[in-house]
C-alpha cells in the first residue's frame, strides 16, 4: 500500500475547490493499493479554502514550533495543518504504509518545493515533513511524473 495525495487521484480537495484530473502518469504506474489523503481537509479545513503558506522556513520548522501557516486573509491555520499531518501519519501507520507520493509545492504535501509569495521555493510541506520524520519514504509527484516520461518517452 502507498499513501497518495488525494488531489493526484482526481478527488475534489484542492484549496480552490477544483479537481485535478486523475494523473494517469501517477495512477498508471502504481500497481498497489493507493490510500488517498488530503491533510488540509483531514485537519478540518473546508474545500474550497483560502490558499495558505508557511510563514518562514518549511514544514520542519512548523513541526518544531519555529514557524506557522497562515492563509491569504492572515488567519493562522497552523493547528489545522498539524492536525492533518498527524491524521495522515496515523492512517499510514494503521495501513502499514512505508511510502507516499505527495503533491509538490503544497504547504502540506510539498516534498522538494513549497510555494511562498506565488513562487516555488525549496522546502517540505508540513505533512510530508512529518511522514519523512516517521521513516516513511516520501516521493514528489513531479519526480514520479518525470521518471514516467523518461521511461515512456518513446511513446510520444
Amino acid at each position: 500500500m502507498i499513501l497518495v495525495s488525494a488531489c493526484l487521484l482526481g478527488l475534489d480537495c484542492r484549496y480552490d475547490g477544483s479537481a485535478l484530473q486523475a494523473d494517469r502518469r501517477v495512477t498508471g504506474i502504481i500497481d498497489e493499493v493507493m490510500i488517498p489523503v488530503c491533510p488540509e481537509q483531514m485537519g478540518g479545513l473546508p474545500t474550497p479554502r483560502l490558499p495558505s503558506e508557511i510563514t518562514e522556513g518549511d514544514g520542519n520548522d512548523v513541526l518544531d514550533g519555529i514557524s506557522g501557516v497562515v492563509n491569504s486573509a492572515g488567519l493562522d491555520v497552523t493547528v489545522e495543518f498539524l492536525k492533518g499531518a498527524r491524521v495522515a501519519l496515523s492512517i499510514a501507520r494503521i495501513a502499514g504504509v512505508t511510502r507516499a507520493i505527495m503533491k509538490e509545492r503544497s504547504p502540506s504535501c510539498g516534498v522538494v518545493h513549497i510555494t511562498r509569495n506565488r513562487e516555488s521555493i525549496p522546502g517540505m510541506g508540513v505533512a510530508a515533513a512529518l511522514l519523512k520524520r516517521a521513516g516513511i519514504q516520501v516521493v514528489s509527484s513531479d519526480r514520479i511524473i518525470e521518471d514516467y516520461v523518461r521511461y515512456h518517452r518513446h511513446w510520444k
